[in-house]
């Protein structure tokens, strides 16, 4: 094998392939992501303990097949570079809102989201997080875009 290329996809099919059944078979199971690591945000002072969805397959499930989840909880995914990022709610029974959200905490913008509904709601601009709340979870509060979420994630490294 003289492609180099080649050779680093060949090494890693194992890896590749253990990601894609763990995927795949919780999207065949119908069955939430509930072990996900966790870290501590702020939002003023409101406590939010996050699951956190950084890799590839834990961004696609999501809290697709949640019927429920504390209100002090939600969903942070993390995404390697900033860049319009898009949700949309399918096989997601729970309402939600989803906080696009700038390296350094801001709210860029709020998006409302339909259970099980396959409309995209996007960032205003490029980011790298969005947190994902029961519904009108930060209404409630007063925060609206250009507050500012704090915790570790949103520190300069």
């Amino acid at each position: 094998m003289n492609n180099p290329a080649m050779h680093t996809l060949t090494n890693r099919l194992p890896q590749l392939l253990a990601a894609l059944t763990l995927a795949t078979g919780a999207l065949a199971q119908g069955s939430p992501q509930m072990n996900l690591q966790r870290v501590e945000l702020t939002a003023g002072m409101h406590r939010i303990e996050a699951q956190v969805a950084a890799s590839p397959q834990e961004r696609q499930i999501g809290l697709m097949f949640r019927r429920d989840m504390p209100q002090h909880e939600g969903m942070l995914f993390v995404f390697e570079q900033p860049a319009t990022q898009c949700f949309w709610m399918k096989n997601t029974p729970l309402p939600l809102t989803a906080a696009f959200v700038g390296d350094d905490g801001s709210i860029v913008n709020l998006a409302d989201m339909q259970p099980l509904s396959e409309d995209s709601h996007c960032s205003a601009k490029p980011v790298r997080y969005v947190l994902e709340m029961n519904q009108g979870w930060f209404a409630r509060r007063g925060i609206k875009a250009g507050s500012k979420l704090g915790g570790a994630v949103f520190q300069p490294k």
